[in-house]
């Protein structure tokens, strides 16, 4: 099994970290996509969804598998599963002006949670929404790390728990929070490219098993 040099990683994470821009990086947003992975034994399957804005319609649906290079292990899922994301990503036909990430955005550790990552890498507007908090702590509805403001807990739907949302890059706050909330569409949880993009992996998944 391949070993993760934590030390090393984790250099390299505060490094690109100081990279991060929080200024939105788009005009007007036309497109938006939703990116999530599934992990089945040692292997990674990446969904990228592009979606019309502001009607969510489907425009484009890519897949790519490939071996997980790396175990898994917190605060460093971008060095897993970014790999397979982005040929999934190179696959589009055109570029979404903004992607939505099944994970963390500047609210991790080191400020480089996989939105924040792959914003980086593709030098697009990135935004982290995740179902539960691994990092940080809620107060007053904000996601809190080392004393610093870093997101937001964010009620989607009625007697349901929080999702929490973070900027990746090239985004600020308010474009953040104002984009997720025109993305739910009931009775889905998740911002509506993320529960597509989910579906998406799950079907081609066990398409590869039948």
């Amino acid at each position: 099994m391949i070993k993760i040099d934590s030390f090393e990683l984790k250099r390299e994470q505060n490094k690109l970290a100081r990279k991060i821009r929080l200024q939105d990086d788009f005009d007007k947003l036309k497109t938006i996509a939703g990116v999530d992975c599934i992990v089945e034994g040692d292997n990674i399957l990446a969904s990228v969804v592009v979606c019309e804005f502001p009607s969510l319609k489907v425009i484009e649906k890519k897949t790519y598998s490939l071996s997980s290079p790396l175990p898994y292990k917190a605060g460093f899922q971008a060095y897993r599963e970014m790999p397979a994301i982005i040929e999934a990503y190179n696959q589009l036909d055109e570029e979404p002006d903004v992607i939505m990430v099944n994970g963390l955005g500047i609210n991790h550790p080191r400020k480089l949670g996989m939105a924040s990552h792959l914003g980086l890498s593709l030098n697009k507007p990135t935004i982290g929404v995740t179902q539960k908090l691994p990092f940080g702590t809620i107060e007053k509805g904000k996601i809190i790390n080392h004393n610093e403001h870093v997101g937001f807990e964010v009620k989607t739907r009625e007697h349901a728990n929080p999702v929490y949302v973070a900027p990746g890059h090239l985004i600020t706050f308010g474009s953040t929070l104002n984009i997720v909330s025109k993305t739910i569409q009931f009775p889905h949880k998740m911002p509506e490219p993320l529960h597509i993009a989910r579906k998406v992996a799950k079907k081609k998944v066990k398409g590869k098993k039948e």
